[in-house]
Parts: structure tokens; sequence; C-alpha cells
């Protein structure tokens, strides 16, 4: 063997064979070969719950190493008991018992597989083991051995084949596999008749001890101990409430198309969990940033300050799926429980159902009548639709052109399977919404910009029949652009209601009470999601930020956004903040930079009205300051370069009836420039008349395609009305027939002949215009 290529390390080795094997073969051979097929399997999933691979799996052999001596030592022990539950099912001539040997040494491994005298060592002291026992070496004996709870029994020094010094062996004795072991050897000196009838009798005796252990340990064994999570080391305080986090199940299928469907199961559980109020639950964000990695309980728990940690696995062949899972109490390294659910494809929710409901009981949460309620209902009865959803939602959180695309595509798809699922409704209202506020995402829809401003209130209307917390996040942001705050706080105040554990729901809340010019009361909120979410904390340093902004604190939002900055330099929207707080402190140098950047994740000609659009601050005095900021960072314009879309000069219902109806108006389309006219009657009445457009016109603005026949119009009729402060309108053709309402306000520097001394917010914009005198 050459060295080239290779490496020493020190590795727990665990060397597997079969007693009798070829017996086996020689009573059965194609039975032996499909149950040695069955339980390698088996025992290959263990061997990944527990952190191992499998080097190498010949004939009736298994080898496998571990990073650690304990992750080895439990997972030959539930390996044991897992292969004594199945070989009960089987005649006993046909039960297919494995000797197991456990070794600590330093191997060489080169191209996946490992060599020397540690691997040796562990296949020696594996044929010193009994069928359904485990041996282990003194070096691995000395790891574990105040570790796990278990006995052992020393048998002494060890003259093996091969290795020049005797070994250390220890029988490990309590475990399930162990009890049987001593029932076995009974039955053999009885046979052999090397005991007199007392002893016999004695003997039945403790066969009825070791039946009654086997009954109570096969089937509910203690697992493994853990090691204890330090209090004092951990990176936050524990809450006063069961603080638990959910790693993400790990893919025992063997197929990476499967990752969906483990992520799903994890984030079904998060969202579950998370409606509890009597919870503290850790955010998906977080918990899946662990995925793929060999971590520690205890690590984990100390990282994310909670005191319980949920792990598991799920395995999915055809239509059956096997999930495990264990709840452990890291600050004690003990295990609460631990369940194996075995069922089909169909019988998934009810399965997770169970563990959800096992935790609920073993932490002792008390539901209100409401989230009693939210836990027995489900989105969707369908497993299908489902499986399709968390397929969109995969895609979705990749936040691309092509993954929105795909995104739409599997949302669409689960609607098609459940027409009332509503929770799908709100994955396209929120797959839209982002696609119009984050530049060309839209574009992967295959849709105009316009479009995919209108389409999510449609979606909205379908996903609030379910009042999810999705569905009130996304209408608390269209309410906030459309100026509408005391309707955004309510809508925000409902999804934390509904989802108290989920951190977008607090930083939606934060936001929300920023532009509603509450920045002091938003800190507490935002602060609570990045203690729900610590590992991904980019925006909420950034919402820190912009809080400090409006609160005229600029030295201490720059220091919190270029922190957000270093954390995620790919976080969308930062630098104008960033850019205007720079100016006001004179750092005009890197206020430019900061605006050059912003200015690349831009999806057009960066004008000041346009980025004031997106930050609808209610207080004039931040508004002012962030657009004097940004001007002095270099961007064009002038002061009066935005619409002062404040409350001051918000209209009432009754001013916007005097104002429009009886009369007509007339503006510029502000994407297109072309001039439009509205008359309508006093009852409400209207019709509609515009300039049509040319179809490379609309090419260049993006908007050719599905939404072109809304504009491409002379003349189109409907109806509008008041709705509290609002002006509501519905046309035959324009915006695709769909009802809207918008705010109206006066825009102060706004002059007739530039037929902007008006604007209403609507779904897809201002729109300026003047009456026509």
């Amino acid at each position: 063997m050459t060295t080239e290529g290779s490496k020493r390390k020190l590795s727990a080795i665990l060397s597997a064979d079969v007693k009798e094997y070829s017996r086996l073969m020689s009573q059965d051979e194609r039975g032996t070969i499909r149950t040695l097929t069955a339980y390698k399997e088996a025992m290959s999933m263990l061997i990944q719950e527990y952190k191992g691979r499998v080097v190498d799996s010949p004939g009736d052999n298994l080898l496998a190493e571990f990073g650690s001596v304990v992750d080895g030592v439990n997972c030959a022990v539930e390996i044991q008991r897992e292969l004594a539950e199945r070989n009960a099912e089987l005649p006993p001539a046909r039960q297919m018992e494995f000797r197991i040997g456990i070794n600590l040494g330093d191997v060489v491994e080169e191209a996946g597989r490992i060599y020397g005298d540690g691997v040796n060592i562990a296949a020696r002291i594996e044929s010193l083991a009994e069928g359904g026992g485990i041996c282990i070496s003194g070096t691995a004996y000395d790891q574990v051995e105040s570790k796990l709870g278990l006995e052992y029994e020393y048998l002494g020094e060890q003259e093996v084949k091969n290795v020049a010094k005797p070994v250390r062996v220890y029988r490990v004795l309590s475990f399930p596999g162990a009890a049987a072991h001593r029932v076995i050897q009974a039955r053999s000196v009885t046979e052999r008749k090397w005991l007199k009838v007392a002893i016999a009798l004695a003997a039945v005796l403790v066969l009825g001890v070791a039946a009654v252990l086997i009954w109570n340990f096969y089937l509910r064994p203690a697992p493994p101990a853990v090691e204890v999570a330090s209090v004092e080391k951990m990176a936050f305080p524990l809450p006063d409430k069961p603080s638990i986090a959910v790693l993400p199940f790990v893919n025992m299928s063997g197929d990476p198309e499967q990752e969906y469907f483990s992520d799903g199961m994890t984030e079904d559980l998060i969202t579950e969990l998370s409606k509890m109020s009597g919870l503290f639950v850790i955010a998906r964000n977080s918990v899946f940033t662990y995925k793929g990695k060999p971590v520690k309980v205890q690590q984990v728990a100390e990282e994310l300050g909670v005191r319980y940690v949920l792990e598991g696995s799920v395995r999915r062949a055809g239509d059956k799926v096997r999930i495990s899972a264990q709840l452990i109490d890291a600050t004690k390294g003990g295990h609460l429980w631990a369940e194996r659910y075995d069922g089909k494809m169909g019988d998934v929710f009810a399965l997770q159902d169970k563990i959800t409901q096992k935790i609920v009981d073993a932490l002792a949460v008390k539901l209100t009548p409401t989230e009693q309620e939210q836990l027995a209902r489900k989105d969707t009865d369908d497993i299908t639709a489902s499986q399709a959803f968390l397929q969109g939602r995969e895609h979705y959180l990749r936040l691309t052109p092509y993954d929105f695309a795909k995104a739409y595509s599997y949302y669409r798809k689960a609607i098609e399977l459940d027409p009332v699922y509503w929770r799908a409704y709100g994955g396209l209202a929120l797959l839209y919404w982002k696609s119009s506020q984050l530049g060309e995402l839209y574009r992967g829809l295959d849709v105009s910009y316009l479009e995919a401003r209108l389409q999510p209130r449609e979606y909205l209307k379908m996903a609030m029949k379910d009042r999810s917390s999705l569905a009130h996040l996304v209408a608390s942001e269209k309410n906030l652009l459309r100026r509408q705050y005391e309707e955004a706080i309510a809508d925000a105040k409902q999804a934390i209601a509904l989802d108290p554990n989920d951190p977008s729901c607090y930083e939606s809340f934060g936001w929300t009470l920023i532009m509603a010019g509450k920045p002091e009361e938003a800190v507490d909120f935002i602060k609570k999601a990045m203690r729900l979410d610590p590992h991904n904390p980019a925006r909420y340093l950034y919402l820190l930020g912009l809080a400090h902004f409006a609160m005229g604190q600029l030295e201490e939002a720059v220091t919190s956004i270029e922190k957000a900055c270093r954390v995620n330099p790919d976080h969308l929207g930062m630098e104008a903040t960033l850019a205007a707080a720079y100016a006001h402190l004179g750092l005009h140098q890197r206020a430019r930079a900061a605006l050059d950047n912003y200015r690349k994740g831009w999806f057009g000609p960066l004008t000041l009205r346009e980025v004031m659009y997106f930050y609808p601050f209610k207080d004039s005095e931040v508004g002012d300051r962030f657009a004097d900021g940004l001007l002095k960072a270099g961007l064009p314009g002038k002061s009066s370069g935005y619409y002062k879309i404040y409350e001051e000069n918000k209209l009432s219902g009754e001013e916007i009836k005097e104002l429009v109806f009886g009369r007509t108006t007339t503006g510029i389309t502000p994407w297109a420039g072309q001039p439009w006219w509205i008359e309508r009657t006093n009852d409400g009445k209207a019709t509609h008349r515009q300039y049509p457009f040319h179809k490379d016109d609309l090419e260049e603005i993006g908007m050719w395609g599905s939404g072109a026949r809304t504009f491409a119009i002379n003349y189109d009729s409907g109806k509008s009305w008041i709705e509290g402060d609002l002006l509501c309108s519905q046309w035959e053709t324009v915006y695709e027939g769909l009802k809207y309402c918008a705010p109206v306000f006066r825009n102060p520097e706004g002059t007739h002949e530039m037929k902007d001394e008006y604007v209403k917010i609507t779904d897809f914009g201002i729109i300026p215009f003047s009456p026509v005198h």
C-alpha cells in the first residue's frame, strides 16, 4: 500500500460479522441473503444516525468508523437491540445474530478505506463476542467506562492473531441483547444435562425474569446518554419556558432527491411547535445551519441557548416511511423519550402528530383552546399536495428567477391536487409579492412586472380563508406600502398571535413599527426575532440599524448595519440606509460606495422617488432625513423629487369623494409616460381613456405579455366607490378586471401642469393625478 494520498488518524472502529453464517447459507441461501441484506441496511441506517460511516461491507462482514467511541458503542447497542427485535419475528433456526467488536486505535485512510492495527484489533475482538453480543478493547473501554450507564465484564488480556501484544477485552452486559444471551446460555447448559433438576428449575426462574427484562427493555429501551450542556456556557440565557431546537432530520433514503422530504418533515414539526405560546422554538434558518454536520447535542444547546433538542431521521422507500426521533434534555444528558414510527406515506401526518404530541406531553406544555384547534387542524389531507408544497418552498428559499419559476409550478400543482389548500395560496401570494419587491425575480414567473404586483391580492384573498401567519404577513406588508399603518400593525400582531415563535412575524412587526413612527417599540421585537433565529442575524441587525436611524442615532445605525453587511454581504437593500447615515455623518466616500452597491441590486434606473416608495415612513422628519441622506450620498435629484406621502397630507373619504366624483381627473402613467383621463359620475359610474401603447414601448418596460392587453386600449368602463378613507375602482379590462382600493394624498409640491397635485397608492405603485379644471 502506498502512502501517497493517505493520512493517519485516530478512529473508533466497529467490526461485525454473522454467527454461524455458513450454516444459515447451507440451509436457505436465498432467505439468508434476503435477511442479511435487510439487516445490513438497518445497521447502515443506525451507523449514519450515530454519525458514523460504513467503510466496507463484504459478505457477512461490516466495517464502520466513528469519530467518537461513545457514538460507536451507543450505535452497537442500538444495532443489537434492533436486530434482537427483528430476530424475535423469525423461527429460531433462521435467526441471524451479529457479533460486534469495537476498538479505538490508529488507522491509515486511503481512498475512503482504512487499514492498520486499529482495524485488525477490532476484527479480532469481534470474534470473541457471542452472537448478538458486543466486545470492546481496553482503549475503547477507557473512553466510555463512566459515560454510558452500561455494565461491562472484564475478560482479561487476550492473545489475538497478528497482534504482537495481548489486548484488554471487555464484554458489554447491560443492554437488552445481554439478557437474551444469558437465556441462551442457560438453555444450552440444560440441554447438556450439566445441572441437576433443582438448578434446572432455577434456570426456569431465570428465564422468567429474563423474559420480563426483555419485555421491558426491548420495547422501551433506555436510550444512551449524551454529554451534558452547561447553562453557564450558553450563548443566551435560557427562556422562562421550555426551549427546544429541532435539528434537521437525516435523510436515510440514500436518494438525494428525498432531501426535500426530510427537510419538510423538520419544517412541519417546527411550524407546528412554533404555534404554541408555551414553548420557545428556534427558527428553521438557524437549525438548518447544522444540516449535514457532525454536531453534538451539547454544542447545539449551548450555541442556541435551549434546554431540549429533538433529533431524528426519515427513511422513505416507495410507499413506506420510517421516522425515528428522540427528545433530549441537554442540561441533564438524558433522553425524555425515543421512538421509531413505521407506516405508509399516507400515515405521515398522523406520525408527525404523534411526535408533536409526545413533545407536548414530555414538556408539560399547556395549550390554549386556539392552539389545540390549530394542532388538530391540518392544512391538507393530501400527502401528494403537501409534498408539492414542500418542493415549492425549497425552491422559493433559494431566491433566484429560475427557482421562483419552479416554486410557482409546485405551488400550482399543490392547489390542483387540493383546491382548498390555503397554505399553498399563501405561498403563491408571498412568491408574487417578493418577486415584485426584489427586482428581477419576477421574470422567472414569465409575467409582466405589473401582473406580479397585482396577482398577490387574489392569492391573498384565498389564503386568508385559513388566517395563517403567512397570509397576515403578506397583508401587513401590502398595507404598509399603501401607508395604511394601523391595518399593517393589526395584521402583524395577528401573525404573531398565530405563530408566536416565528421570527419572520417579529421581524415584520419591527419593520412595520419603524415605518409607522414607533422605532423605540420596534427594538424589542427585532431582538426577539434575533433570539429565535440566532444564526441568521443580518436582517435583524439591519433593522436595528434602521430603528436607530429613525431615532436620529446615526452612529449606532452605522455600527449595526456595518455588522449586518459583514455577516451577509449579499443581503439585498441594506446599503441605502447605510449610505444615508454615512452622508449625514460626513463620510461622503463611504456614502458613495454604499450607494453604488445598493444601485447594483436595483432592477431599473435608481431614482429618489422609486427608493422612497419602498420606505413608507409615516414621520415626515424621518422620511426627509432619509431622502436628504441619499441625495448627499450622490443620488441624482433634489428634495422635491419624491412624493411627500405623510399623514398630514392624507385625504378622508369625504374629501376623496368631493375631489373625484362628478369630475374628470387626469394623470401620466409613471412607468411609461402615457396620459390618461377618468370621468366619474356622482353615482360612481366611470370611464377610462388612455393613449394606446405601442408593442415596442411595452417590451422596453418589461410589460409585454399576458398583462399587455390591459394597457393597449383607448377606452374602458367601470365603477368607483368609497370604502372608509379609500378610493376603490374596478374596470372591465384595465388591471385584469380586479377590484383595487387606494388611499389618496395631497402632493404639496405637485402642479397642475405636471398632473401630480394628488397621488393614490395602489398595489402596483404610486399614481399621480390632478382634477381637470
